[in-house]
């Protein structure tokens, strides 16, 4: 399609397209925070306990980048 592999738009969407609905999640966690007027500390612990699961996939890609470097 368009001269791409699957494989080059199957990475493509994992990063950029996971990516963006990451940033989005985290628009709508903020959002939540505010409207629920949950204070400072409120917010952290809604932070925390809704974007903890994004980390892994975050730290896949980092881990898969230092691994490459070396």
């Amino acid at each position: 399609m368009f001269g791409y592999s699957e494989e080059q738009i199957a990475a493509f969407g994992m990063s950029f397209g996971v990516g963006s609905m990451m940033l989005y999640m985290l628009f709508i966690i903020w959002q939540l925070a505010r409207e629920s007027k949950a204070g400072k500390f409120g917010s952290l612990v809604i932070f925390v306990g809704l974007a903890f699961g994004m980390v892994g996939f975050v730290a896949k890609y980092a881990i898969q980048w230092l691994m490459h470097i070396k």
